[in-house]
């Protein structure tokens, strides 16, 4: 099997390095990921400037874009046959809910679904993470089941893992997005000439977080298994919209 790995919070991340070692014990695998954290680039492409890729002491690849950009870039640059699957994380931090928005995780993986690979997001939720050891087995343990019995070729996998020794996690649990409150207001301030700034604020708090949510199997101490849909279209909307277009057409 061969794997195509990348982040969004850059080739230096240790939920990086935890991820490939683990995968590079049951498969062929190569690292494309950013040169820096690009957490929140969502599925950005970069189409004004050329992008360099550079090779670690680790072997790793870098590349001087966004998560998107490096999977493109690894599967139609760099690879030499196309990978069976691609796998994205291991984030430090949450994905949950109305995270997979924003999330450059979840866009490296989009990325790979969009160009027709089976992928997987893999994400460690907690505040000091610790336990990235544990998000690398259960990426082991999912591969393993997806090999035994493949899912749809149109299925994004999002895996949430609580920051918990292995033992001390309780299963996995299927579950649906949940989703936030609003974020919080910009921060505005000034920069030391002056200037006026912005600093993005933090995410809501929980809002549809009960049962059956990626957030209360995580806060429950199960891993959550969410699969995801490239189409966004709302279907039972579009009979309805005909009919308001037409109604104002007439």
């Amino acid at each position: 099997m061969r794997i195509l790995i990348s982040n969004d919070d850059g080739y230096l991340a240790p939920g990086l390095a935890a991820l490939a070692g683990a995968l590079a014990t049951v498969a062929d695998t190569i690292v494309v990921a950013p040169d820096r954290n690009r957490s929140g680039a969502s599925n950005s492409l970069t189409l004004s400037r050329p992008l360099r890729v550079r090779e670690a002491p680790n072997g790793f690849h870098y590349v001087d874009g966004t998560p998107t950009d490096c999977v493109h870039i690894g599967i139609t640059g760099l690879m030499n046959k196309e990978p069976d699957m691609v796998i994205a994380g291991i984030n430090s931090g949450a994905n949950l809910g109305d995270d997979v928005i924003y999330s450059g995780t979840v866009a490296a993986a989009m990325e790979g679904r969009f160009l027709g690979f089976p992928a997987v997001a893999v994400s460690l939720v907690g505040t000091e993470l610790k336990h990235f050891t544990t998000a690398a087995e259960v990426t082991l343990q999912l591969l393993e089941y997806m090999t035994a019995a493949p899912l749809p070729g149109d299925t994004i996998i999002n895996v949430n893992v609580p920051d918990l020794p292995l033992p001390e996690i309780k299963g996995f649990r299927a579950t649906r997005l949940g989703y936030r409150h609003m974020s919080e207001a910009v921060i505005r301030s000034t920069d030391p000439y002056g200037a006026e700034i912005f600093w993005v604020g933090p995410a809501g708090m929980e809002q549809d977080a009960g049962t059956g949510t990626d957030f209360c199997a995580v806060r429950e101490g199960f891993v959550s298994v969410t699969p995801l849909q490239v189409d966004i279209t709302q279907h039972s909307m579009v009979a309805e919209i005909g009919q308001w277009l037409e109604q104002h057409d007439a």
